[in-house]
């Protein structure tokens, strides 16, 4: 196979040498020795790699690629010196070829690089019509695949001689036995033994007991969701208080995008981020993604529980509830996505019926990134996300990078957790659904008494719609000993049966009455765009509230939220490029860039919103104009 892509050659043009340098791909670059296949060489040369932003154009950058690791620095000596300015795993990155403009894009999820060949110039001997590039994108492309292809199945082939030397140790020992035996018995087991049937049938018993132990601890894992579903069933649904003063519909329906030409839209961003693709405003809801952040708190009360309760491995399981109960939401949301805010675009949410405050701004644009902060009496809640988004062809993933951050003021504990994949699978039809899959860690990071795990257990395929869904949780101790056991279903309800009264800890809200018609939203959600005249005069006019386009589409003007979706999105890039000439970057107003305990960057409050909202007010202050 390999000598298909023999002579398979790139160039590239060093101001060095003033000549093109080139670097080629053969069969010369592996050798056979005693029946394995071992590198000989590597791919490396110069190709033009796309500045990182908010620079733009091509740089020259000298670039290697060994055991499916594509490295690169500014020059060949910098690679041998060991001053490399980025690496890249070619097997876990999304590959995707632009021929038009001869580039190839490797995108891994948190660095993405944009590669092409470099030009080589033509003698003056060649004519310009008659000289040709001695690379094509296709020929990168192939020695990318071929390189990780090949020493991936050396450890494949590794991994399988193994298997294949534990069985021929295991036949040896039979024989020997036989040897050292002459009983019938022995006689005909290693007749058996010579024909190959007891290997055989060794294998097919060992497969055999895998199979039925995993079929075991299937139905016990089935029989544990039904007994939680079966207890969460019997407690009754949270009581929605009523007559709040708050509204419980939307001005207009949610629009039919059906006829939205998702297809093309998708088909054309293929493994790209789409939270950089403009989308058309019917398939939005007219809510953004602070907003979003803010949906995480409808269930704050099982904090207020945690910070009320003594035992800190309860403690941990209210904690653990309340990272499951974040979405919910989510399972009724599937047709529409949220506005991207602008960069210091802010949002406030002011619930006196819940005990906290919330703030959020968009600190980040590229990538994009939204920070909040929320405290009340019994807790602290913050967290900076970021999302990536990919498209499979069938399947859309939401991948969240942040923390989320939550202290309790009674007790001291800081407990911080990540988020798990929600991928939306048929996207291209209207029979999509949703669902979460990972795995959660809660940590203490004021205590090391106990550790939550907590499990969204990804949907088999033969699998019914019941078992759909499912999440499992487990708190243990510092010798990795379980405490507390608690699962259900993440859209229903979780049960925890190891507490001294074995209950129900949480179940979400009753959806409203035709909740389908307004985007699949929660009493919670419908209340959170809602401007009240009281409100309007205290809000920044950054406020996510105030945001023209995101009203038109909540009122039904669809049309008109498109064509003001379109001039606000220029006016932000408009105030980018005045940024980039003045050589300034954006600096967030309510937040401010930290790191925290594990070294990682982090954007926290800095105090300043509600002193300003309350003295001297936002109208009296400065404040940027996003539309």
């Amino acid at each position: 196979t390999i000598d298909k892509f023999n002579n398979l050659e790139y160039a590239t043009y060093s101001k060095e040498a003033s000549k093109p340098c080139t670097a080629s791909f053969n069969s010369s670059l592996y050798t056979l020795t005693g029946g394995n296949m071992f590198a000989k060489s590597i791919c490396e040369g110069y190709l033009l790699k796309r500045r990182k932003w908010p620079l733009k154009g091509w740089h020259k950058r000298y670039f290697v690629l060994e055991t499916g690791i594509l490295r690169y620095s500014k020059t060949q000596q910098d690679i041998t010196r060991g001053k490399l300015h980025g690496s890249l795993d070619v097997g876990l990155a999304v590959m995707s070829i632009n021929k038009k403009s001869n580039r190839i894009d490797l995108d891994a999820g948190d660095v993405l690089y944009h590669m092409k060949v470099c030009p080589r110039v033509p003698k003056r001997s060649e004519s310009k019509h008659t000289w040709t590039h001695t690379c094509s994108v296709r020929s990168l492309l192939l020695m990318l695949n071929v390189n990780f292809f090949i020493f991936l199945s050396l450890s494949v082939h590794a991994s399988l001689k193994s298997v294949h030397d534990a069985l021929a140790q295991e036949r040896q020992r039979l024989q020997d036995t036989y040897h050292q035996s002459t009983t019938l018995a022995e006689v005909r087991v290693y007749a058996f033994m010579e024909t190959g049937l007891v290997y055989e049938m060794c294998v097919f018993i060992c497969v055999r007991v895998l199979f039925l132990t995993d079929c075991l601890l299937g139905c016990l894992s089935r029989g544990v969701l039904l007994f939680y579903r079966a207890s969460i069933s019997k407690t009754p649904n949270s009581v929605v208080p009523k007559n709040t003063g708050r509204r419980t519909t939307l001005a207009a329906h949610c629009p039919d995008n059906a006829q939205v030409g998702l297809m093309q839209i998708l088909y054309n961003n293929i493994g790209k981020d789409l939270s950089r693709v403009s989308m058309p405003a019917a398939l939005n809801e007219p809510i953004n993604l602070m907003q979003r952040l803010c949906e995480e708190l409808e269930y704050s009360e099982l904090l207020d529980t945690a910070n009320n309760t003594q035992d800190p491995y309860q403690r941990m399981v209210y904690v653990g509830a309340f990272a499951i109960s974040g979405y919910a939401t989510a399972h009724y949301r599937n047709r529409y996505k949220p506005f991207n805010p602008l960069l210091g675009e802010t949002y406030e949410c002011l619930r006196e019926d819940k005990g906290f405050r919330y703030i959020s701004e968009q600190v980040c644009h590229h990538p994009p990134i939204s920070a909040c902060h929320a405290d009340s009496d019994n807790f602290s809640f913050w967290q900076d996300q970021r999302w990536k988004n990919k498209f499979w062809g069938k399947s859309l993933e939401i991948m969240p990078t942040g923390m989320v951050n939550v202290t309790l003021p009674r007790f001291g504990d800081h407990y911080e957790w990540n988020k798990v994949v929600t991928c939306i699978h048929n996207v291209l039809s209207q029979q999509r659904y949703l669902e979460h899959y990972g795995e959660v860690i809660i940590r203490n990071l004021n205590g090391n008494a106990c550790t939550c795990k907590i499990t969204f257990v990804k949907s088999r395929y033969w699998g019914s719609d019941t078992n759909k869904n499912e999440v499992q949780g487990t708190v243990v101790d510092q010798t990795g000993s379980v405490i507390h056991r608690f699962g259900g279903l993440w859209h229903e309800g979780i049960f925890c049966d190891t507490l001294p009264t074995p209950q129900c800890i949480w179940k979400p809200n009753s959806q409203p009455k035709d909740y389908y018609l307004y985007y699949g939203f929660s009493s919670f959600t419908l209340e959170l765009n809602e401007l009240t005249p009281g409100l309007k005069p205290l809000l920044p006019p950054t406020d996510s509230r105030l945001r023209p386009d995101q009203r038109m589409l909540e009122e039904g003007r669809v049309d008109d939220c498109d064509k003001f979706k379109e001039e606000v999105e220029d006016m932000q890039r408009e105030r980018r490029k005045q940024l980039a000439k003045k050589g300034q970057e954006y600096i967030p107003r309510f937040f401010k860039k930290a790191m925290d305990s594990s070294g990682r960057d982090v954007w926290l409050t800095n105090g300043t919103y509600w002193k300003v909202r309350e003295n001297p007010g936002f109208a009296n202050t400065h404040n940027l104009e996003l539309w």
